[in-house]
């Protein structure tokens, strides 16, 4: 692709991690010269142990491929889009069952080379200290200061979060309604604005027992983070004493259980996250328990006996930025169309997740270096809805997000055996993709 004076158009990523190895891979493919920026190892990181593109520094699974789970079902639309990042892990995978594990030398190893190889790529290796244009910014959680700076003195202070203190999400066709109350405290709001599961004396006393007693991540020194009194995990509030939780998130004040009239012993609230009312946040249970310890200790709640997890509660070190207050769709600077961002600094959690923003953010910087609007994934793919909570979140509380059915726009007529329903939103957003795919495909030969 040339510009009207004849030379190629340059783009900058600065990041060589997935999100901008795939963002540079996309760019280069539609004819765009571009310059990729990895400071390691000149400037290493607490979690990084190479100088090899597309580390994997935390697990080395991309998670299923079954396209009945929300990670699967993003992968097999990224293949439609053409990941080199998911052909990398295909020909570096290891036994994992439906997950796609891979050996983590081998994948890095292979990604460098295919990004070193392309004439259009230029790998430079210095710490970039100034946001590029036009350009795409794909540092991930542990941006350099630097950069860091940068992007606040543009966006404003208030712009860029250094951690997470994330509760669960669980999905609403997986609770036990009969056992669960709608009603807000004091009858705040439209009155019943929150779900409700109330606790016996008995019930408290297991579930903090229970809670206590789980296993935690002791997590990685990258990943240490200060607990603030507003934030403080819900397993560490419960071992500060037998009834804190009582004076804290699970408070029985203002709430009357309708099934005997008076306050329960305990409460569990559970806030809506979506328009459709298809997500519900566990106030108040940000937490540090493992994922299989936070299953089996929720599910004690009355009405989550059954609970499908579409986030699992979190707390750790991460720099991202408030995506719905300074970001376009496209998720570029609003006052620089042409100077993206990707990966985790938007506010997606996971590896799928972070390359497919990159791949989707080099396919629109080359779009609109050719003079071309930027194109979206309709809201019915799981990308696109990712896109579409990036965009609509509340950014009074934005929080990182991870790829979930419970983020696709419900069925109509709605399905209620949750296996079918999957499928079924599979396939629609499956039949998506293909026509974005062909739609956006005529126009970027180069």
């Amino acid at each position: 692709m040339s510009d009207r004076a004849g030379a190629r158009a340059r783009a900058t990523v600065v990041g060589g991690g997935l999100a901008g190895c795939e963002a540079a891979w996309a760019l280069a493919s539609r004819g765009i010269e571009v310059t990729l920026v990895e400071m390691r190892p000149l400037a290493s990181t607490p979690a990084h142990r190479t100088d090899l593109l597309a580390e994997l520094v935390c697990s080395n699974s991309f998670k299923s491929t079954d396209t009945s789970n929300a990670h699967g079902l993003l992968k097999a639309e990224l293949r439609l889009l053409g990941s080199v990042l998911l052909r990398c892990a295909d020909e570096s995978r290891v036994p994992g069952g439906a997950a796609l594990a891979v050996d983590r030398t081998v994948f890095a190893t292979r990604a460098t080379g295919l990004l070193r190889s392309h004439p259009l790529v230029r790998l430079v290796r210095e710490e970039a200290t100034a946001l590029p244009e036009p350009g795409i910014v794909a540092t991930g959680p542990l941006t350099s200061d630097a950069l860091a700076a940068a992007l606040a003195a543009r966006l404003g202070g208030e712009a860029l979060a250094f951690w997470d203190a994330i509760a669960p999400i669980v999905g609403a066709d997986s609770l036990d309604r009969s056992r669960l109350f709608a009603a807000s405290r004091y009858g705040k709001g439209e009155g019943d604005d929150y779900l409700n599961a109330p606790l016996t004396a008995a019930e408290y006393e297991a579930f903090v027992t229970a809670l206590t007693a789980a296993d935690r991540y002791a997590g990685h020194d990258f990943e240490a983070v200060p607990y603030f009194s507003g934030c403080l995990p819900v397993e560490e509030m419960a071992a500060r004493g037998r009834e804190t939780l009582r004076f804290g998130p699970m408070k029985p004040v203002g709430l009357a259980d309708p099934a005997t009239g008076r306050a329960p012993h305990a409460v569990v609230q559970l806030r809506r996250e979506d328009v459709a009312g298809q997500m519900w946040n566990l106030v108040g249970f940000q937490t540090r328990l493992r994922t299989g310890e936070q299953q089996r200790v929720f599910r004690m709640i009355p009405g989550l006996e059954a609970a499908e997890f579409l986030r699992f509660g979190s707390i750790h070190r991460n720099s991202y930025l408030n995506s719905p207050a300074h970001l376009t769709p496209w998720l570029a600077l609003r006052d620089a169309p042409t100077t993206l961002v990707a990966g985790q600094l938007t506010g997606v959690e996971g590896y799928t997740e972070s390359l497919a923003t990159g791949l989707l953010a080099g396919i629109n910087l080359s779009r609109l270096l050719r003079g071309l609007e930027p194109a979206l994934p309709p809201p019915t793919t799981m990308l696109g809805a990712l896109m579409a909570y990036l965009r609509d979140a509340d950014p009074g509380g934005f929080q990182p997000m991870n790829a979930n059915f419970g983020l696709l726009p419900p069925l109509e007529p709605r399905e209620r055996d949750r296996a079918k329903k999957k499928a079924l939103l599979a396939a629609r957003a499956l039949e998506a993709m293909r026509a974005f795919a062909a739609e956006i495909a005529p126009v970027e030969a180069h």
